[in-house]
């Protein structure tokens, strides 16, 4: 079984009614081994997202139509991913910190993609 070891944002432990006989510092996350052997990789170059108030889902798949011109554009979605609203806004947030490491080592990225295509 591979395993990888991090820490996950903002992760919450679950509460109990008795007290906790571990001892820890204040405001430490414990390590977290993330098992890693069943894990499948997907490409996504879509995502829809909707919401309830009970749930975010994100829904992936990819474009494969490249011609500005065409009348109809029909994208399979392959893969949801279905979070309460306080992982996503977790999700949110580490996405958010990721993409400002990105600019700061590597620019600013525009929101429309063909705009910084024909900077680069």
């Amino acid at each position: 079984m591979k395993k990888e070891t991090g820490s996950p944002a903002n992760t919450a432990s679950p509460s109990s009614a008795k007290p906790s006989l571990i001892t820890q510092a204040p405001n430490t996350t414990p390590p977290v081994q993330f098992d890693v052997s069943n894990l499948k990789n997907s490409y996504a170059n879509v995502c829809n997202v909707s919401s309830t108030r009970e749930e975010v889902v994100l829904a992936f798949g990819v474009n494969e139509v490249w011609e500005r011109a065409q009348a109809d554009l029909k994208i399979q979605l392959t893969n949801r991913i279905v979070l309460n609203p306080y992982a996503a806004k977790r999700l949110a947030a580490v996405l958010n910190r990721v993409i400002a490491e990105y600019e700061s080592k590597f620019g600013t990225l525009k929101a429309d993609p063909r705009s910084q295509a024909n900077a680069a």
